[in-house]
């Protein structure tokens, strides 16, 4: 691994004593099975235990599961990085008063679309919409790098380019086998400076090593985005992909009986540009999630900072200098 992550001054920044601390006592926070929310966990994490002298355990979780459980035994505490467009139980537990959204986790929202090399769109400014790009296919290659089978936004994509005449245009459409091949053809091209035309998605280490502008579809649209996600949609219209809604929820219960922890959790909050940033030297360094945290920890000492109570920033200063 790159020794980067050595630079801290406290090389044994997630393991330092929370003894002299008076204990907020014990938390359950989740840790959903994706990079960025195992970042997101082991930053809280720290601060919770560093800051506010929790003695906090991490529930291996995904979004669906964290859910049945709260609505079973009333645990995890906190849920972090819940996705709440693809979670339809989350609205039905808030409506019975037994979770509250605290915070948009991911500032930004979970963000997709049709993305294109920051470097061809500065060369290149027609290519920033829709109708740039269908009226220029060889600056593109005459390509659009399309989801793999089985992903949701395969049939997305598909209604979309039958709505805006894509194939029309003289594009062909080049089908991924795998998230892990579409990643590589834009490693690819930036290696050579090549145009990339495709679907990805936001907050990813790959947006956030490799500059790329999302192409303006247009005005959103629900009834139309809804009949896309159709395979089986008779009238396909142009709509852009909604912005995810991707919060921090806690049970009511711990709400109550901490508020002070509740307050962190509330401000603890990411950019995509800040996260996309750190799942970059996450995958470059080959970084566990712990030591991902470290890097954010080290790097944006002036964000975090801003998360704590005044107590716990005092508790934490020699870290903040």
């Amino acid at each position: 691994m790159n020794t980067t992550i050595k630079h801290m001054a406290i090389a044994g920044i997630f393991f330092l004593s929370t003894s002299s601390y008076a204990a907020c006592g014990k938390v359950t926070i989740t840790e959903m099975n994706w990079a960025s929310a195992s970042v997101v966990t082991e930053v809280a994490k720290f601060l919770m235990e560093e800051g506010y002298g929790c003695d906090v355990t991490k529930v291996p979780s995904a979004s669906v599961p964290a859910l049945a459980s709260v609505a079973e035994t009333g645990e995890p505490d906190i849920l972090t990085e819940l996705w709440v467009s693809g979670t339809p139980s989350f609205n039905e537990l808030e409506a019975a008063g037994k979770v509250t959204a605290l915070t948009a986790v991911l500032s930004d929202g979970g963000v997709e679309g049709w993305w294109i090399p920051q470097y061809t769109v500065d060369a290149h400014p027609e290519l920033a919409t829709l109708e740039g790009v269908l009226a220029n296919p060889d600056l593109l290659d005459g390509l659009f790098h399309q989801c793999p089978e089985g992903w949701y936004c395969k049939t997305i994509n598909s209604n979309l380019m039958t709505a805006s005449g894509f194939v029309e245009a003289g594009f062909e459409v080049f089908e991924h086998g795998s998230g892990e091949t579409m990643a590589t053809s834009i490693a690819a091209a930036f290696a050579n400076n090549d145009p990339w035309l495709g679907y990805y998605w936001a907050p990813t280490s790959i947006l956030g090593k490799y500059p790329m502008q999302m192409v303006d579809l247009g005005e959103f649209d629900a009834d139309a985005h809804t009949c896309n996600t159709k395979s089986d949609c008779a009238a396909p219209k142009v709509s852009p992909y909604p912005s995810s809604r991707v919060i921090t929820a806690v049970t009511s219960k711990f709400a109550a009986n901490n508020p002070e922890v509740t307050e962190l959790m509330k401000n603890l909050s990411f950019t995509n540009r800040q996260m996309g940033e750190v799942l970059a030297w996450k995958e470059d360094n080959n970084a566990s999630g712990e030591e991902a945290a470290v890097y954010f920890l080290n790097s944006n000492k002036e964000v975090w900072a801003s998360w704590l109570n005044d107590d716990a920033r005092s508790k934490l200063s020699a870290l903040l200098q």
